[in-house]
């Protein structure tokens, strides 16, 4: 626990300035390192074979996501492309384009997020998300008895309940001092929290797979930067449709 605290405090100590200074190109280089990381990690949990390739794709996409409001028909366009090249040679495997849909999909839409609708909304998320959390662990060690999941069996529905249920109270008092315009806060704050869930379970599948505890060791105490993330990932694909709704 004291090793997660200090990691904590070392985080939050990068993220307040770049979240306080607020610029597009420093949130994008920042975010951008943190995606090169999760597709280091998410190659492992993957079980592939690593390649400079990945780091390749993934920056070109990066780059795009930069300036371009089209980035999801340029990742179609080279899934055409990927698919067409594993046609050609049958002993290729269509696994190598699961780390260009998760993490990459949700971490650009998270800077697409940001690109929309500000700092205040990514910091809406990460209230809301933080909560479901904490909020399902320490209701889930108090009271939970109920198994939630085989994937993660230390959940429970007890904790599951209880961090939506913070989640979601969070999500509508901060949405509302933070005067975010979001359709529907109590609604959309209940949907981001459940998702919240879904993500973290999510990653525990694909630990569980690959055989492995953590994602990685990037962060002493928490793991990997997936470990870190896995609840942002699910619900910021559902803000950024919520959004474009």
């Amino acid at each position: 626990m004291k090793e997660r605290i200090v990691t904590s405090l070392y985080i939050f100590a990068v993220i307040l300035p770049i979240g306080y200074i607020n610029n597009l190109t420093l949130t994008w280089a920042f975010m951008g390192i943190i995606y090169l990381v999760a597709i280091f990690e998410s190659i492992k949990l993957y079980k592939l074979t690593p390649h400079l390739a990945y780091y390749y794709v993934a920056s070109f996409l990066w780059i795009l996501a930069y300036d371009s409001n089209k980035w999801l028909e340029v990742l179609l366009i080279m899934a055409i492309i990927f698919g067409s090249f594993v046609a050609m040679k049958p002993e290729r495997k269509m696994d190598g384009a699961l780390p260009f849909i998760y993490p990459t999909i949700a971490i650009i839409a998270l800077f697409e997020i940001y690109k929309i609708s500000g700092i205040y909304l990514i910091l809406w998320l990460l209230i809301v998300v933080a909560l479901t959390d904490s909020m399902a662990y320490f209701v889930g060690r108090s009271i939970g008895k109920t198994p939630f999941s085989p994937t993660s069996p230390k959940k429970t529905l007890e904790g599951v309940i209880g961090g939506i249920l913070f989640g979601t109270i969070g999500g509508i008092i901060s949405g509302y001092l933070l005067n975010l315009e979001l359709p529907l806060i109590y609604l959309t704050s209940f949907v981001v929290s459940m998702f919240a869930v879904f993500g973290d379970l999510f990653e525990s599948y694909l630990k569980r797979v690959a055989g492995v505890k953590d994602s990685g060791t990037f962060l002493p105490g928490h793991g990997g930067i997936l470990d870190r993330i896995d609840g942002y990932l699910f619900s910021s694909i559902a803000v950024l449709v919520i959004l474009r709704w």
